[in-house]
């Protein structure tokens, strides 16, 4: 189910705390960096990854990392994006309705 506008506003606000768990340079989406952010999702549900690369390039990245991680874009700026996903048994976080 996609996230509705306000549910995106209010994870966007709940990523300003947040620090990058995730980094993605010069060797770009390897399996290990796969593996971790898969980790990093279901541990946490919403994640900070630093992208460092071209605009061309980290936009390839963000629709893979969309793509393969099942979960949702609540937003990119510059060379940070935020991804969501709920934990399907034990969600952390409340999102309005």
């Amino acid at each position: 189910m996609p996230l509705t506008t306000s549910q995106k506003k209010y994870l966007r606000g709940l990523t300003h705390d947040l620090q990058p768990v995730v980094m993605v340079a010069d060797k770009g989406l390897s399996e290990n960096v796969l593996a971790e952010i898969e980790q990093a999702l279901e541990h946490h549900e919403l994640i900070k990854i630093k992208l460092r690369g071209d605009r061309k390039q980290r936009g390839e990245w963000i629709e893979q990392l969309v793509e393969t991680s099942q979960a949702d874009l609540v937003h990119s700026i510059g060379q940070v994006v935020c991804l969501y996903r709920r934990h399907p048994k034990k969600p952390k976080i409340a999102l309005p309705r």
